[in-house]
């Protein structure tokens, strides 16, 4: 079986999110209850620790270094990983990571040219 590391142009026609990371793309479908995410990175970035609610993350493409509620291990294509809701987790983010990220939240990130709420 074959795998097809980049991301499909039907998937770059859902809405942009709105990442505060340096060279970093990624496209969002949103239910009422949670969020899918599929990422891109053209550069390498810290993610500094923080929390939020549950993540189910899927390497398709790179690699991620992933320090998770202090423990670290490195993530490539193909792993996936998960995080539960509040746990304290930090990453570095090599160049050329693709992933899809399913959050257990609809709103974890917001759709480029979406106005803040008020």
């Amino acid at each position: 079986m074959s795998r097809y590391e980049r991301i499909p142009d039907f998937i770059k026609s859902l809405p942009e999110v709105d990442f505060p990371f340096p060279g970093a793309r990624g496209w969002m479908i949103a239910g009422p209850e949670q969020q899918v995410v599929f990422v891109e990175f053209a550069q390498t970035v810290s993610v500094p620790e923080h929390s939020h609610d549950a993540q189910w993350e899927f390497a398709i493409a790179g690699k991620v270094e992933m320090t998770i509620d202090g423990a670290s291990q490195v993530y490539g294509a193909g792993d996936n990983f998960f995080i539960p809701k509040g746990t304290p987790h930090a990453a570095t983010v090599h160049a050329g990571y693709q992933a899809m990220m399913v959050f257990d939240a609809p709103d974890r990130y917001r759709a480029k040219g979406l106005l803040p709420d008020r």
